[in-house]
């Protein structure tokens, strides 16, 4: 059967997956990888890429792209998403892929990035939902919002320039972050979020890549992280009240030991739950699902699925 590689290049982490497409269209993975590479360490207030986050995910994306061609990938589509749209250099990146990982990647606009995104997430929760879906993705530099009935149809869709990175980077003084941060990054996001539309009736919420999944696997102390058990997961509201405050208080250095939760990750997660919970707050829910396949999975519908 075919066998296809995606590469997603985020603004904090490379993710790779290559799968077989069964007859009946359906997917089936046979290899994920996550490294964590801060492309856009900086971006927010320089806006360009800097060398040292382009060199680490230059390395990753050629290792990848190598281990997917061992496999036996027919072809490999790779995107890249807020870090690269909104450097002043991201053309070079681009260069520097196609030269050291023989791949071209596509910086996709951020309407797009939610559309795969909940393509993802409705393949494997809007069959069984009771009504509409509302897919959040929070990503190291902007936060996708999309609403989509019960059928499937996307009915709105926005991206955000929020994320765990560019909110750590612009708001994030102190070590563990002060209260006077805390309040910075809260603000930002409630006026931020004060555009969406009103969340549809009935509508459950799907939280999808690195920060939904961290959050989770800290909060049941996943280690190592095991896909099956984060998968269609739930955090509540009042986790996620609780998963805030604790963060929030523990300086880097504990927060690097947590288990569940990447030690590259561990300068960024606290915001990246306030992000999470005024999501929630803005869409007036209780909780979230959680979903390990994100805008991977979706762009490999998207490229290669029967009817693309």
């Amino acid at each position: 059967m075919p066998r296809y590689a995606t590469i997603d290049v985020g603004t904090n982490s490379v993710l790779l997956l290559v799968a077989d497409r069964h007859p009946d269209g359906r997917f089936h993975a046979v290899q994920e990888r996550a490294e964590i590479t801060r492309l856009g360490r900086g971006v927010d207030q320089s806006r360009r890429l800097s060398p040292e986050g382009m060199e680490t995910t230059l390395q990753v994306l050629s290792d990848f792209a190598d281990e997917a061609r061992r496999l036996g990938a027919e072809a490999i589509a790779v995107s890249a998403t807020s870090a690269a749209r909104d450097a002043e250099n991201g053309a070079e990146f681009l260069a520097a892929a196609r030269t050291r990982a023989g791949v071209t990647v596509e910086i996709i606009p951020g309407e797009l990035e939610a559309q795969l995104s909940f393509t993802a997430a409705f393949a494997d929760f809007g069959r069984t939902a009771r009504g509409p879906l509302v897919v959040v993705d929070i990503g190291g530099g902007s936060t996708e919002f999309i609403y989509g009935d019960t059928a499937g149809k996307v009915t709105f869709r926005h991206s955000f320039d929020v994320g765990s990175v560019r909110m750590t980077e612009r708001y994030v003084r102190a070590d563990p972050p002060s209260a006077e941060d805390r309040a910075r990054v809260e603000a930002h996001l409630r006026e931020t979020f004060s555009s969406l539309p009103p969340c549809p009736p009935g509508a459950q919420l799907v939280g999808i890549a690195g920060t939904v999944t961290t959050l989770f696997t800290v909060r049941h102390a996943i280690d190592p992280y095991d896909a099956g058990r984060v998968h269609g997961g739930t955090l509540s509201l009042a986790e996620l009240d609780a998963l805030v405050d604790s963060l929030c208080q523990k300086p880097l250095a504990e927060r690097q030991k947590l288990p569940g939760l990447q030690p590259k990750r561990a300068d960024v997660i606290a915001a990246g739950a306030l992000i999470l919970r005024e999501c929630l707050r803005a869409l007036g829910l209780d909780n979230c699902l959680v979903s390990d396949r994100g805008l991977r999975w979706g762009l490999l519908a998207h490229r290669f699925g029967a009817s693309s």
